[in-house]
């Protein structure tokens, strides 16, 4: 259990977690003024499964509520903080609050692997220790060389149409004003641009029931699969180069169902397949690659979503991965950059944490990952 007071300062470190505190009366506030570090953990012991953002929505709102320099918006749980200096330009930075379910790993702790030393627990790669930075910045970068709109948003890791960002975006269009946007995903503290599009289909086949003693009788469906199954073990994944960036494909089954009873030679057979596609790629051209894969199939598009180019031409987006000191690489899994993409906003992928961490058991966070992305991200906005 987190410690989060009404007032005052967390009193959290590198020690074993803290014991709880009584409550104080009002809303919860997070101590903003402590290291990128301890907000990590603070707001990781704020359990926050897709769908129970709330608590920690609430006490981002009310951390940020005296920061006389921002303008704060709350749209169900997502709370977006701004500021308003007439700059000349204007930088979106966003992040998710939401993690998968908790599976023994919260409350958070400190652990050292071969003499790196981790912050271990759900959340904690995939996305908080990101947030925790822009957290910790927001606060505290009261005269950016930019205008900034910080956006912290639920429900990123469930199904599209309940993703606190898009609903944002569809309902305050305004908000996404901006000339580069940054998410916070982990990215081992690189630059990752763009990001692979997303389809996933379902490819069902039909044939006739009957007894399995007499087979012959009828037509078996899921032995219609065979053809699709070895197709797919087969496919060789593309690699495309996209703005001077390699993004590797995946084709993959993810899912099968059949079968009516153990003596039933089944009528209807279904594999479910996601395929992710360089951003080169629309979903109209990824969903007719399917049935060129797969002629004469009935196919089902059951969730889709676009890619998103690189966009590190714009100069500002230059400048950033200049002044951080990365090497750009190509995003391979779907994020949200893909939104403000779409919005003709180019955006990268930059945060602690190894992504191949992101919802794993054992997920931890290097620590000096986080205090570098905050050092990287700090001199970039305030232009030292």
């Amino acid at each position: 259990m987190p410690q989060l007071v009404a007032s005052g300062s967390y009193a959290g470190g590198m020690a074993d977690s803290p014991s709880p505190r009584s409550a104080a009366p009002g809303p919860e506030r997070l101590d903003l003024a402590a290291s990128s570090v301890d907000i990590t953990r603070q707001i990781c012991d704020i359990d926050s499964v897709s769908g129970t953002e709330k608590r920690l929505a609430d006490a981002i709102e009310a951390s940020l509520a005296d920061a006389a320099h921002l303008e704060l918006i709350r749209h169900g749980n997502c709370v977006v903080a701004r500021t308003r200096l007439g700059r000349a330009q204007r930088v979106v930075i966003a992040g998710h609050i939401d993690t998968v379910p908790v599976n023994a790993n919260l409350p958070t702790r400190f652990e050292t692997v071969e003499g790196h030393d981790y912050l271990w627990g759900r959340g904690t790669v995939d996305m908080k220790a990101g947030v925790a930075v822009q957290l910790k910045l927001a606060a505290e970068l009261a005269e950016p060389r930019v205008d900034v709109t910080w956006m912290w948003y639920d429900n990123e890791e469930v199904s599209s149409e309940l993703n606190g960002l898009g609903l944002l975006a569809a309902d305050r269009p305004d908000l996404f004003e901006g000339d580069f946007a940054i998410l916070g995903e982990p990215s081992n503290g690189q630059v990752e641009g763009g990001c692979n599009g997303t389809l996933r289909i379902e490819l069902r086949t039909r044939g006739l029931r009957a007894h399995s003693a007499r087979a012959w009788v009828g037509d078996n469906a899921i032995h219609k699969l065979g053809p699709v199954l070895d197709t797919l073990a087969a496919y060789v994944p593309r690699e495309v180069e996209v703005e001077g960036l390699v993004y590797r494909e995946g084709l993959n089954a993810v899912g099968i169902s059949g079968g009516v009873a153990g003596n039933v030679i089944p009528d209807e057979a279904m594999v479910q397949i996601n395929y992710r596609f360089a951003p080169s790629r629309s979903v109209a051209e990824a969903t007719a690659h399917m049935h060129e894969l797969f002629p004469g199939y009935e196919i089902l598009v059951v969730d889709a979503a676009e890619g998103a180019r690189p966009g590190l031409d714009a100069p500002i987006a230059r400048n950033f991965v200049a002044a951080v000191g990365a090497e750009p690489r190509p995003k391979y899994g779907w994020t949200d950059v893909a939104r403000f993409s779409a919005l003709g906003i180019p955006a990268v992928n930059f945060g602690p944490g190894n992504p191949l961490k992101a919802h794993a058991d054992d997920e931890r966070v290097p620590l000096q990952q986080i205090t570098d992305g905050e050092r990287a991200l700090r001199a970039w906005l305030s232009g030292h």
